[in-house]
């Protein structure tokens, strides 16, 4: 299984942090989030790791550079100032000719979660990995589902419909990723593609019933947008320090 992170953006919310490296490339309990993010991919069955750089491309690049253990390569998307995760999806696209998982850059996760992801049953081409919670906010990515369907994703959806969260983790069939790429080349051609986000391409692929939802409620994960959340993200992580390193490295870096 190929696993492609996106990890163009800078992270605006977490300035002055990042005001030279990438929102990814911001330590989090004296590991980068991107260092994590290979740390735990490392526990999975994972055969590569495709790193979608941007802003403070050199920073990641680096990273990978002294990654040991597991194959890891970056795609740069030199666009990243104009578009948004969508354009960053197109300059991937290349990469999404066979099942993959991708993931937002600034979701830490426990092993545990892209394992369960990985193992459970594919209820259709795409499946979301989603968590549930008795509120959810603005930043929130919220979904609509029925049963194992997803109906509906977005930030704007009604709260009186709403049933979970998309944690930034989602898996492709060979049948998805084909369904992916064509709609997000369809969706670049339309005049607000460079401002669209990636999942408004799940979105219209879930009201044609091709996508999935995997909980995985009970397992241990985040997202980072901003200092509250690095704040909460530094907490979280160290429970995971105690987990075993199966061989991973970062020379000269964290261990």
């Amino acid at each position: 299984m190929k696993v492609i992170i996106l990890s163009a953006g800078q992270g605006r919310r977490l300035l002055p942090l990042t005001a030279e490296v990438p929102k990814c490339a911001v330590p989090v309990s004296g590991r980068t989030m991107l260092e994590w993010q290979l740390r735990e991919i490392s526990r999975c069955p994972v055969s590569e790791v495709v790193v979608v750089t941007g802003f403070g491309a050199p920073a990641v690049e680096a990273l990978v550079a002294r990654t040991r253990g597991l194959k890891v390569r970056t795609l740069h998307n030199p666009f990243y100032a104009l578009s948004d995760n969508l354009g960053t999806c197109w300059v991937a696209r290349s990469e999404m000719d066979e099942p993959f998982v991708l993931i937002n850059g600034d979701t830490l996760f426990e092993a545990a979660v892209l394992n369960r992801l990985l193992t459970a049953p594919a209820p259709a081409p795409i499946t979301l990995a989603v968590d549930a919670k008795s509120t959810y906010d603005a930043d929130d990515m919220k979904i609509v589902s029925h049963a194992d369907r997803l109906l509906k994703v977005g930030k704007q959806l009604d709260p009186g419909e709403v049933n979970g969260e998309s944690i930034g983790m989602m898996s492709f069939t060979d049948a998805g990723a084909l369904l992916f790429r064509k709609t997000v080349e369809r969706l670049m051609v339309r005049p607000d593609g460079l401002k669209r986000w990636y999942l408004s391409a799940i979105d219209e692929l879930a009201r044609e019933r091709h996508v999935g939802v995997s909980s995985i409620h009970g397992l241990e994960w985040c997202e980072i947008d901003d200092h509250a959340d690095l704040a909460a993200a530094e907490t979280l992580v160290e429970g995971w320090r105690q987990a075993p390193e199966r061989g991973f490295v970062v020379r000269g870096g964290a261990a």
